[in-house]
């Protein structure tokens, strides 16, 4: 035997060792990679399938006018998303009402005439009210759609 087949002969099992690693570490990563997709794409679900159910809708039958910054006005009007848990019974609004006031009273016209200004502040509305009507850990109110929202 020549030396160069020597040579080949002990290469090959280091080459050899060397795919083998790297197909395991392709293999973990593609395992790893899909296991953790399918954790979130999982967890996802649940989170949909935890969201409370739809019930009745509470019409609030006026209007709202708040003072805004700088002698502007808003005039609000908004019906509440009650949850299926809250029965068919409509709820208070008294409570809604001040929070929407305590909410709105003071921002600026420019804070409102962006559709995002205006999410970010129905979104700070939405999260009080449902707070404030969830009793026992049972959420009464899931949401609000806006009925008027008119700035001058």
């Amino acid at each position: 035997m020549s030396k160069d087949e020597t040579t080949t002969a002990a290469e090959t099992p280091k080459k050899s060792k060397k795919m083998l690693m790297i197909i395991v570490i392709a293999a973990v990563v593609l395992l790893g990679g899909g296991g953790a997709g399918a954790f979130f794409m999982l967890k996802g679900d649940s989170a949909e399938a935890a969201a409370p159910e739809k019930g009745a809708v509470t019409a609030i039958d006026e209007a709202l006018t708040i003072n805004l910054a700088d002698g502007h006005y808003l005039k609000l009007g908004f019906s509440l998303q009650q949850t299926a848990d809250a029965g068919t019974e409509e709820v208070d609004v008294s409570e809604a009402l001040e929070l929407a006031i305590d909410e709105y009273t003071g921002k600026s016209v420019a804070e409102l005439s962006t559709e995002k200004g205006r999410e970010e502040a129905k979104a700070d509305l939405t999260s009080k009210i449902v707070k404030a009507y969830t009793e026992h850990d049972k959420k009464m109110v899931m949401g609000i759609y806006y009925t008027q929202f008119v700035t001058q």
